[in-house]
């Protein structure tokens, strides 16, 4: 009868457990290709919960990151300016391991898009 009673406890804590998001917190190296335009960024992640939030620095200087990690998959974005314009760049992945995380790139309002991978930065 005890056993019974235990079976719901362990079922609610092995979802509990299931629930949490990946950790991607920590410093990542970002390689894009977005339009046959290659770039590298290094970017520092910090994860509360669900909440990323972080720096990215690259060739056009520093950005402040907003995202997401929802389970493995991991989204982040950004605004920034080329040639004046305003541009909003947008990162969609799957945390492929505890060291990569692999995805696509949109660049708004240009509609242009590419595919990523980071590497956590050793």
């Amino acid at each position: 009868m005890r056993q019974l009673f235990l079976l719901p406890l362990v079922v609610v804590a092995l979802a509990a457990v299931q629930a949490q998001p990946a950790s991607v917190a920590g410093n990542w190296k970002v390689a894009a290709n977005v339009s046959g335009n290659a770039s590298e960024s290094t970017c520092a992640f910090i994860q509360k919960d669900v909440d990323l939030t972080g720096t990215c620095k690259g060739e056009r200087g520093d950005v402040t990151i907003t995202g997401k990690v929802d389970g493995k998959t991991v989204s982040w974005q950004f605004d920034t300016q080329y040639e004046g314009q305003p541009l909003t760049v947008y990162y969609s992945g799957t945390l492929d391991s505890p060291e990569k995380i692999v995805g696509s790139v949109n660049v708004q309002p240009m509609s242009v898009s590419g595919e990523f991978t980071a590497t956590r930065a050793k």
